[in-house]
């Protein structure tokens, strides 16, 4: 039995070609976005506010658009964004994690020290 790609009914050339790419393109979106946040002046609350837009578009607009490269481009869109809200959040959680274990190293070793003596 042969395989034939299913065309969706009302999708376009651009669309399918999205489709087939968008969650690539929304991982490096999202990346490129996030080390802007982690390494540069770019303001976290920015991002949550795009993030807080672009998911409210494809859940309130593209959704119930007639539109396949609209729905595309509003997921891929949405996507990004809340990976890019989501890798700072866990670039400062383990940031602090790994203070807190330097700490406790140090208070380890502060009291080995002071036990030796």
């Amino acid at each position: 039995m042969t395989a034939y790609p299913v065309v969706e009914h009302g999708s376009s050339r651009p669309s399918r070609w999205l489709h087939e790419r968008r969650f690539r393109a929304a991982l490096f979106i999202g990346l490129l976005e996030s080390l802007f946040v982690v390494f540069g002046d770019f303001g976290w609350f920015w991002v949550v506010g795009l993030a807080a837009l672009a998911v409210a578009f494809y859940f309130f607009v593209a959704r119930r658009s007639r539109s396949a490269l609209l729905k595309e481009v509003a997921w891929t869109a949405a996507a990004s964004q809340l990976i890019a809200v989501i890798v700072p959040v866990l670039w400062e959680l383990f940031k602090v994690l790994a203070i807190i274990v330097l700490v406790l190293m140090g208070l380890v070793l502060l009291a080995l020290l002071i036990r030796d003596r």
